[in-house]
């Protein structure tokens, strides 16, 4: 009677060396990674904070409000009587050095005056004082029109001072925010800059933190990928032989039963 025998094949013993501890490893590192703590790979420390420059920025916002106190000052350069405070300090001397100088010069008229009624032979007379009247009338009309000329002099030249004074702050109202701005844009755009330096830093800190924690992982995935390599190189089987063979005379004769039961098979 036959036997029947099975063979299996199996990998290299130095294979099999390297697999069994893989598994206890690979447990060990993923059990590992299970109980790590990520807060040393993720967490806010990896964000960069705001720079010096951009804290610089921040603390200028309030020049933003800089035109306060020049618009406060344009306002006090408006209404009915913001032009005394631009009138000259020396108006009232340059007025009365003025009409002295008035009054001599209209006394200067009278002998002239006087001389002409003489030889009109109305000096003295009614006539001689009329004309003397009249004459200090006119004088006193001229006198009161230049000082009235004088004034509105002094009250236009204040009034364009004041006009000047208000252009001036307001311009200085627009400008001090507009500076103001400038330079918070500066330096937010250069604290930008510093703050993606920084945070590039951060990143490549937390990228080479990341690797650290996975390397275990790493370096038991790659033996395993390694050890599967080396099982593809050296398949393992099962082979079922009989023994012993048969014989030619059996085949036949095996074959000729074979025969026989199909063709009863058919003749039924």
């Amino acid at each position: 009677m036959a036997e029947i025998s099975t063979v299996v094949n199996q990998p290299p013993e130095f294979i099999e060396a390297a697999a069994k501890p893989y598994i206890t490893q690979l447990q060990q590192v993923t059990g590992g990674l299970k109980e790590a703590d990520l807060s040393q790979v993720y967490g806010p420390q990896f964000t960069a904070g705001l720079g010096a420059l951009t804290q610089q920025a921040i603390g200028q916002v309030g020049g933003l409000g800089a035109y306060e106190p020049y618009l406060q000052a344009a306002q006090a350069a408006t209404g009915p009587t913001a032009y005394q405070a631009y009138m000259s300090p020396y108006q009232q001397d340059i007025i009365d050095t003025t009409l002295a100088d008035y009054d001599i010069q209209a006394q200067k008229g009278l002998p002239a005056l006087q001389a002409q009624a003489i030889q009109a032979g109305a000096f003295g007379q009614g006539r001689g004082q009329v004309a003397e009247a009249e004459y200090q009338a006119a004088s006193d009309r001229n006198r009161a029109a230049l000082q009235a000329q004088l004034l509105q002099q002094g009250f236009g030249q204040a009034q364009g001072l004041a006009a000047q004074q208000f252009g001036q702050q307001m311009n200085l109202a627009q400008q001090a925010p507009a500076f103001a701005g400038q330079q918070i844009s500066a330096l937010t755009t250069l604290g930008g800059l510093q703050q993606s330096q920084a945070q590039a830093e951060l990143a490549a800190q937390q990228q080479l933190a990341q690797q650290q924690l996975m390397q275990p992982l790493q370096a038991t995935q790659a033996l395993g990928s390694g050890i599967t390599g080396l099982i593809a190189g050296y398949p393992g089987g099962t082979q079922t032989q009989t023994q012993p063979s048969p014989t030619p005379l059996q085949t036949a004769l095996g074959a000729g039963a074979t025969l026989a039961g199909v063709y009863r098979a058919f003749n039924n």
